[in-house]
């Protein structure tokens, strides 16, 4: 794992160039800040920098086990949203919207998604939503490898559930 304060981030590339930012929002998101909706910080930067319209970076890559280790520290609930991040980057990963993962993050990217499936189950503890359960769901999906069902689950939302439910009875 590249440590929040290794130079090497200035060489790892994010949306807007160089991630040499991303350390100090991956800090600030450790303490998982209340969002009041989706631009809130430090989520709405780390989206944007790390998920771009679908794109994905090394950094991006980079900033995955620090996520999932700050989201394995943390007891209570937390925002859906960090977990949300980890699965899209997978999936970016999966459809080659972005570069491949550099060889010295691999291991720590590769275990980082295998250990997504413990922070579903953490996050699902009830009360939970809809939108916390389809993204935990979505994340138990990846981590197994399952990542095109994950891209599918985060699309069933609940007013195309009933289009979906509609057409299998039809059939």
């Amino acid at each position: 794992m590249v440590a929040l304060d290794d130079p090497h981030w200035a060489d790892l590339r994010d949306a807007y160039g160089s991630a040499t930012k991303i350390p100090s929002l991956l800090r600030e998101l450790s303490a998982f800040p209340v969002a009041t909706d989706y631009r809130s910080e430090p989520y709405f930067s780390l989206w944007s920098a790390l998920c771009h319209q679908g794109d994905v970076y090394t950094a991006s890559y980079a900033a995955v086990p620090h996520i999932v280790e700050a989201l394995l520290a943390r007891s209570g609930q937390v925002p859906h949203s960090p977990l949300q991040l980890v699965v899209c980057i997978e999936i970016a990963r999966a459809k080659g919207r972005g570069p491949a993962v550099p060889a010295d993050i691999e291991g720590a990217y590769g275990e980082a998604i295998r250990r997504i499936a413990d922070v579903a189950h953490g996050l699902t503890r009830p009360p939970c939503s809809e939108a916390t359960c389809r993204v935990a769901t979505a994340a138990l999906a990846a981590a197994n490898g399952y990542v095109q069902l994950a891209d599918v689950i985060l699309e069933l939302e609940p007013d195309l559930l009933d289009d979906c439910k509609h057409w299998l009875e039809e059939r």
